[in-house]
């Protein structure tokens, strides 16, 4: 029997396919083949998510987010764009993601966010770059309450999503009496505002006072919050003093998070803090492997030199390893004559202008950083953050001064690889370095090694 709810979202579905054809210009062909096929999963607000039957067709549709986006906005009368996200059915979550309900509250209220069954610990890759976020992630789920709060930063996609949910899921599977509470720090606070709206705050705070595990991810977004800090604070005091485990993920440190209350960040970090760095090429080709059986394919049924390929380039982050490997996948299906295994040339056609590289020097952004890291003994995390110490900032300025140099890359595309820097940050970087050069010997000596390193 089809529900109230379901039925919404299989109307909404039907609305969103009939603007597509009229109001984008989409082909009947493309509707018909790709997005008649799949449905709309949930939706709320803030967020759509949409089921695809395959992935193939969820590289195609993902490649539309945007438009998506603008459009659920026309046809739900929003006045503010909403996320949306396409999920094989695979990767949907679990049944058991769901906060079991204090009886005196609707569900609807306050709800955790879904958690994605297939994120675990058992499926998460280790390497150098996250062995320790890994390891304290476990052990806030092997024992919840001792490790208090735990937060782990790190740039966007490097898998401390990933690290949240597996944590979520371990405990829930192993002990379903918790009560387990997911959240983006923009929910909270939408959660907040709608509590004071209806007059029902005292029944969020109650509610959230019932958790046994809490996870916030993005926390960096409660910046600015004024009331929202002040209900997050009254819940994380309670809950600590429970000894009730809570997790915390950022891009960045607690202390490098403007705009967030010193009593907040003062907590954050009286806990556990770990980082998560870009992942070496080790770690990246054992990611992409990964990514591959998931799709159904064996190792084997791709060149061992194209694999490659993808590791070095594609390492930044996860989600650009992953989009890299369904572009050559699709490509390969729509464009490889003959089938078989997925040869380099292929994968060289399907990645053309895509990655991060110089032809002349097979440098990446993410092997100078490296080298620069290790030269002067700090990491790739150090060198991409917020930092402003003295000499993080120094080996910052050379790590962009020799992308722009060596890779001869636009500066926006060298600032998304520093955090999200603007041009003019980046081009004031090389201006630093260049007048540096000119009147301190040490500091061209120091730049010219590591050129040297680069090279060999």
């Amino acid at each position: 029997m089809t529900t109230n709810r379901q039925q919404y979202l299989i109307t909404t579905w039907n609305q969103l396919l009939e603007y597509l054809q009229s109001n984008r210009n989409i082909a009947t062909t493309v509707i018909e083949n790709f997005y008649v096929p799949c449905s709309l999963y949930d939706l709320t607000n803030e967020k759509a998510i949409i089921e695809a039957p395959n992935i193939i067709t969820k590289a195609v549709i993902q490649a539309d987010v945007d438009m998506l986006s603008a459009s659920f906005t026309d046809i739900l009368n929003l006045d503010h764009p909403i996320i949306v996200e396409i999920y094989q059915k695979s990767e949907l979550p679990s049944p058991f993601a769901q906060t079991t309900v204090m009886n005196d509250i609707q569900s609807y209220d306050f709800e955790s966010m879904p958690i994605q069954n297939d994120r675990t610990f058992d499926n998460f890759v280790v390497g150098d770059c996250n062995r320790e976020s890994r390891a304290a992630a476990l052990a806030c789920a092997l024992y919840p309450g001792k490790f208090n709060p735990l937060f782990i930063y790190g740039n966007s996609g490097l898998g401390k999503t990933h690290l949240l949910m597996a944590i979520a899921n371990y405990v829930q599977q192993n002990d379903p009496s918790k009560k387990v509470y997911y959240t983006e720090s923009i929910k909270f606070v939408e959660n907040v505002v709608n509590s004071i709206r209806d007059n029902k705050i005292d029944a969020f705070k109650q509610f959230m006072y019932s958790v046994d595990l809490l996870l916030v991810d993005d926390i960096q977004f409660l910046a600015g919050k004024e009331k929202s800090h002040e209900v997050f604070f009254t819940i994380y005091n309670e809950l600590i003093s429970k000894g009730k485990q809570i997790c915390i993920a950022s891009d960045r440190q607690p202390r490098e998070i403007k705009g967030l209350e010193d009593r907040l960040i003062s907590r954050f970090s009286s806990g556990l803090s770990v980082g998560i760095d870009s992942p070496e090429f080790e770690t990246s080709l054992a990611i992409l492997q990964m990514k591959i059986k998931q799709n159904g394919y064996g190792i084997e049924d791709v060149d061992k030199e194209g694999l490659d390929y993808i590791a070095s380039n594609f390492s930044g982050n996860v989600r650009d390893l992953e989009g890299a490997w369904n572009r050559v996948l699709f490509y390969s299906i729509e464009f490889q004559k003959g089938g078989g295994k997925i040869k380099f040339e292929t994968v060289m056609s399907a990645l053309k202008n895509q990655a991060v590289v110089s032809d002349k020097t097979g440098l990446s952004p993410k092997k100078i950083i490296k080298t620069v890291a290790d030269y002067y003994g700090l990491t790739h995390q150090q060198i991409t953050s917020k930092t402003r110490t003295k000499n993080i900032a120094n080996a910052r300025h050379i790590s962009i001064y020799l992308c722009r140099k060596l890779l001869d890359i636009p500066y926006i595309k060298i600032g998304d690889e520093f955090g999200g820097r603007d041009h003019s940050t980046i081009i004031s970087a090389c201006a630093k370095v260049e007048k540096q050069i000119k009147k301190d010997p040490a500091y061209e000596t120091a730049v010219k090694e590591i050129e040297k390193l680069l090279s060999n």
